[in-house]
């Protein structure tokens, strides 16, 4: 069992009904035996400087308690010190996909959540991803980083303030497909071949879903040392509308439009700007000029709470 632990909250996740979930989650904080304390995000990254700043404080836990954003921000911050000084990342799910927690076997139910990472009785480490634009930045991601139809979603779900969870990202999905049906040339390589396309989507995946539903690569696992690339070739607004219950099965890699493989380097470029999301993140949005990104998988970089 840990003994020194930051639990960071973000009020605004569940359309901010967060902040009562938390309140509601204190009897059971109070009983933890060791150091407890918490803090609340205020802004967009902060979740990633108070991560980083509990270990060099020397916390062995660090607990996210939000949607898959907040997983990714508190997972950042963790990433950007040392190994050895790395705490556990537990995570208490209350956002809109909660894809990572769903990867690592975590509950829906924040109570049971919360127990159960301060227990830590399984924990297991991760593979994480890297991604390194042609300007020399660089953006971890832990489940999920899609480029082109999957990012444009992300980017419209963001303006859907009424519906939520799953409902929220399939209404995204209907919308990109009738007013963002742009497909991009790419050329892209693996340690293994290259090759140039002209797709809609390319999405890199070290867990077996996102949007709280779309089951984009099954068989991901995200302890194996690989991901996995799912790549949407030029298709019609019909054949993606066709497409879309596929993926919410997980059928998908049955029709020849759709390309996926293993990596463990990627590296992509394109003739026409990227838009990208990592973990549902916004990375690049429109007006963005980016055209060339690479990626590489760290095996077993981060140890996790798992259910």
């Amino acid at each position: 069992m840990p003994r020194k632990v930051k639990l960071i909250l973000n009020p605004m996740a569940d359309m901010g009904r967060a902040w009562k979930t938390a309140n509601n989650l204190r009897p059971i904080a109070q009983e933890f035996k060791g150091e407890l304390s918490w803090s609340g995000t205020v802004y967009p990254s902060h979740a990633i400087e108070l991560a980083r700043q509990a270990a060099e404080e020397g916390y062995d836990m660090v607990i996210a308690m939000g949607g898959d954003g907040t997983v990714h921000e508190v997972m950042s911050g963790l990433m950007q010190v040392p190994a050895e000084k790395r705490p556990i990342m537990g995570i208490v799910p209350i956002g809109s996909g909660n894809d990572f927690a769903y990867a690592v076997g975590i509950t829906q139910k924040p109570d049971h959540a919360l127990a159960h990472a301060l227990n830590a009785e399984v924990v297991k480490p991760v593979d994480i991803g890297l991604m390194t634009d042609e300007h020399g930045r660089k953006e971890y991601f832990d489940n999920t980083l899609g480029i082109g139809f999957d990012a444009v979603v992300t980017i419209r779900s963001h303006k859907l303030p009424i519906v939520k969870g799953f409902l929220m990202y399939l209404t995204a999905v209907i919308q990109t497909i009738i007013l963002n049906h742009n497909p991009a040339k790419l050329y892209i390589e693996t340690e293994k071949e290259k090759w140039d396309t002209s797709a809609l989507m390319v999405t890199v995946c070290n867990g077996p879903r996102e949007g709280g539903g779309f089951m984009l690569s099954p068989n991901s696992k995200n302890d194996d040392g690989i991901m996995e690339f799912l790549i949407v070739n030029k298709v019609s607004r019909a054949m993606m509308f066709r497409l879309v219950p596929e993926f919410m099965k997980g059928t998908h890699m049955r029709f020849k439009q759709i390309r996926m493989g293993e990596y463990k380097k990627f590296s992509l470029s394109s003739d026409s700007p990227l838009y990208i999301h990592a973990d549902g993140e916004i990375f690049t949005s429109f007006g963005s000029n980016l055209k060339k990104v690479t990626f590489e998988i760290l095996p077993h970089a981060l140890k996790v709470v798992h259910g």
